[in-house]
């Protein structure tokens, strides 16, 4: 399975006249798309969350994700699930061909800024179980300045805390198989008082990217174990994202250059007899073309192993002959020996070219409708 992560600080700023197509890695015509990832996953900072855009994005989808459906649902991605908390925002699309074996989504949050009281700083995450596997993805947007090096251990501490799910085996992030924790984590160049932006930028034009990566506070409380240790990342081998004047590629001098976009991975512990699981990070780049925010965008892939088996079915519906509007219709199903449903567990109907599952045109959940029979109506 092949998983394309996207992660980027978009300054409050509307993609109006951008072009998204190379960020995602697609070609302008979707029948030249031969080679597309399984899953795209999307997480955004700072998106508007003005009073304004709020009450908009009940309505509909903000512009940014209206912009990434228009671009996946036609070459045959369904939205399964964004989770928004202010300006920070997760969309999780995946290839139709798998939505039979995605199961248990569920999303979560955890506010970080002023103490836990705002959610201009903090997480937004989907979990899911994909073929057996479950995953975990959390966009984050950590504590800023380079001297708030503590308060983002604490966010991120606070974050690992209270991030709660309801699927009993997996209610932590790090109980899940595989984990991609990903966002403005805001981590900055240590030597703030030695090392100027102006040197910072001198040594990114002499291509002295190792030199600076080892003042990588990221990297330092790895290696200390204060934060992060469950994770793995690939040494970034592109300039600091961060920070740039708006329309230019150009450092903005004011702040001191530092890979604060980041893309990072929990590889899995092999907890299982029959199969062996594991996360290879493929790709890890910038895109400097963009010049809409004072960051840049950064994206990576991953292929990782799922279960052997994708023929795997839990529900088995009986064919639907015909039913007819405005009157009680029956669906009938049943589900392997052993298998027990749980409580939240429901069936939608759905138009046949819908692009999300959101979109359903009715739903039912199975636990209130059961008839004498099992039937559902």
């Amino acid at each position: 399975m092949r998983v394309y992560i996207v992660t980027w600080n978009v300054s409050t700023k509307y993609p109006e006249g951008i072009a998204l197509n190379n960020l995602l890695g697609l070609e302008n015509n979707p029948e030249n798309d031969l080679y597309r990832p399984d899953f795209y996953v999307i997480g955004l900072q700072e998106i508007n969350s003005q009073p304004q855009s709020v009450v908009k994005g009940l309505f509909k989808d903000d512009p940014w994700t209206q912009k990434f459906k228009e671009l996946l649902n036609i070459r045959g991605y369904i939205t399964i699930k964004t989770e928004q908390m202010q300006g920070l925002l997760v969309i999780l699309f995946a290839k139709k061909q798998h939505l039979l074996h995605i199961r248990e989504v569920e999303s979560e949050y955890t506010r970080t800024g002023l103490g836990g009281m705002w959610g201009n700083k903090g997480a937004v995450s989907i979990r899911f179980s994909l073929y057996g596997c479950s995953v975990c993805i959390v966009n984050a947007h950590l504590a800023a300045h380079d001297h708030m090096l503590d308060e983002r251990v604490k966010d991120y501490e606070k974050i690992v805390e209270e991030h709660k799910f309801h699927v009993k085996t997996t209610t932590d992030i790090f109980a899940h198989d595989y984990v991609f924790w990903f966002g403005d984590l805001n981590f900055r160049l240590t030597g703030e008082s030695t090392s100027p932006p102006e040197q910072i930028r001198d040594m990114v034009e002499q291509d002295k990217l190792d030199e600076l990566i080892a003042k990588d506070q990221l990297k330092l409380v790895r290696q200390q174990e204060r934060a992060f240790t469950e994770l793995t990342e690939r040494t970034p081998a592109f300039p600091p994202t961060f920070k740039f004047e708006r329309g230019t590629s150009e450092y903005d001098l004011k702040r001191r250059p530092a890979w604060t976009d980041r893309v990072l991975y929990k590889e899995p512990e092999n907890i299982y007899k029959n199969a062996e699981l594991s996360a290879e990070q493929t790709s890890y780049r910038s895109h400097p073309g963009y010049n809409i925010s004072d960051h840049k965008p950064v994206t990576s892939e991953f292929t990782i192993k799922v279960f052997e088996d994708p023929t795997e079915k839990i529900v088995d519906f009986s064919p639907i002959n015909i039913w007819q509007i405005g009157e009680d219709n029956i669906i009938e199903y049943t589900l392997p020996f052993g298998y027990e449903e749980a409580e939240n567990d429901w069936i939608g109907v759905y138009k046949e070219d819908f692009t999300s599952l959101d979109e359903y045109i009715a739903y039912e959940y199975t636990s209130r409708s059961k008839a004498p029979s099992g039937d559902l109506h």
